[in-house]
């Protein structure tokens, strides 16, 4: 059997070069290309969420605070305080909620797709059956605090009877996985003395109340850094949460500031 006779080494090298020739355009192809069509797409356009919730540009992230040791701290007959402003020189202010939310399942969704650092006040009734409305905010991002079990006006009624409520409140959203509340903001804002002693009772760091959001125009519209607002609309009907939030954000964005979480100020 005759063998098979050595390929000349020129020939080699002109079969090595066709070679090369034939897989180079594959090796020439922009890395993203060879990423595939779908991973190209993700790699090319950044995250677009805020332009789905009317933002015409991403939110700023918000400095680090500086923290005081322990918390806001109680006063000198060692009450919580009541807050609706956080004292700081940060171009921040904080978003806070209660039953604003109810009823409108698209809130979570923007927190979940802006990373909105939000604090939300809960009732035993806007935690939802089994505290399932209270685990979709925590997992989308959210802050969530004590509103009290019920939705009445704790100002008036005993000592007793408030911390039934505050406590009671405190102990179903730590039965919860995640942080327990130590903020309340009680309902209707309405609160009293004995309000403040059961507060502290129940482990309660800070009352938080809201300042009002400001109309965009004339006199005392600006946001103050530290302010807390509960984004409603003055003067006109109300639009749902999230158009209301939306619309907030925008005057946020405008006026040099971001927002910042609640929490992590106190």
């Amino acid at each position: 059997m005759r063998a098979r006779p050595r390929p000349r080494p020129r020939a080699l090298l002109a079969a090595t070069l066709a070679a090369v020739l034939l897989s180079g355009c594959a090796q020439s192809v922009d890395p993203i290309e060879r990423l595939g069509k779908k991973a190209a797409q993700k790699v090319q356009r950044p995250d677009r969420a805020y332009r789905r919730w009317g933002l015409s540009a991403p939110l700023a992230p918000a400095p680090r605070p500086a923290r005081p040791a322990g918390g806001p701290g109680r006063t000198g007959d060692g009450l919580p305080p009541v807050l609706d402003r956080v004292p700081t020189q940060d171009k921040v202010v904080f978003l806070a909620y209660d039953e604003d939310i109810e009823g409108d399942p698209r809130f979570v969704d923007m927190v979940r797709e802006l990373r909105l650092p939000v604090s939300v006040f809960l009732t035993a009734d806007g935690a939802g059956p089994k505290g399932a409305d209270a685990a979709r905010l925590r997992a989308a991002g959210a802050g969530v605090q004590n509103h009290a079990l019920g939705h009445f006006v704790l100002r008036g009624r005993s000592y007793g009877e408030q911390r039934a409520e505050i406590c009671g409140q405190r102990d179903r959203l730590t039965a919860r996985p995640g942080p327990g509340p130590r903020l309340l903001r009680p309902p209707h804002g309405v609160y009293d003395r004995t309000t403040l002693r059961a507060a502290a009772d129940c482990g309660v760091s800070a009352v938080i109340l809201w300042r009002p959001v400001p109309p965009p125009y004339g006199a005392g519209t600006a946001l103050h850094p530290g302010d807390i607002v509960r984004p409603r609309g003055t003067g006109r009907r109300l639009a749902s949460p999230t158009a209301e939030t939306a619309r907030l954000l925008r005057r946020i964005q405008a006026s040099g500031f971001t927002v910042a979480r609640l929490e992590d100020y106190l």
